[in-house]
């Protein structure tokens, strides 16, 4: 089951998409703006985002697509705007949108294109060990080590120790943990 966070500030819109995307099969986290929707796509696990393009407030979501790539987050983001010029898709595509799906569109397009974008993410080369300076952390067997020496940790601390070198140099909030 896929897990897919929708950034939409229009509640209609925003019903519309998550109903498509459970009727796919996939669990639906929402938000309805780029403040709120940067949090959760920095501290969660997701498959896909769907970004609206014209968020309220000072975040909007090229802001926010681009506040989530400096973050090295690399889920998978189709964008969704009423914005349907050549240079406008071209500058959401560069802001580090993977896709670009103009308003009006159809459900089935949707969930096509997310199906797409998340079968390329899975095509790449996983990643197996993170490195932050001396520290390895091993996601296949949940193991980290220090210098070459082993670290025993509970489930929980190694949670939060994956996390951390996840967001290496960034700030991390408790709420974000």
């Amino acid at each position: 089951m896929s897990k897919i966070l929708v950034v939409e500030d229009d509640l209609g819109t925003a019903s519309e998409i998550e109903a498509a995307l459970v009727d796919h099969g996939c669990t639906v986290t929402q938000s309805a703006d780029g403040r709120d929707g940067l949090v959760k796509a920095i501290s969660g696990t997701f498959d896909a985002i769907v970004l609206d393009r014209m968020l309220p407030g000072t975040l909007d979501g090229l802001a926010m697509l681009s506040a989530l790539r400096a973050a090295s987050v690399q889920t998978p983001v189709l964008i969704l705007s009423a914005l349907s010029a050549v240079d406008e898709r071209v500058r959401g595509l560069k802001a580090g949108g993977d896709d670009y799906l103009t308003k009006p569109f159809e459900a089935l397009e949707l969930t096509a294109r997310l199906d797409v974008l998340m079968r390329r993410r899975t095509n790449t080369a996983q990643e197996t060990v993170l490195k932050v300076g001396d520290l390895e952390i091993n996601l296949l067997t949940h193991t980290a080590s220090r210098a070459g020496t082993a670290i025993d940790l509970l489930p929980r601390e190694y949670q939060l120790l994956e996390y951390l070198a996840r967001h290496s140099g960034q700030i991390v909030t408790r709420t974000m943990m």
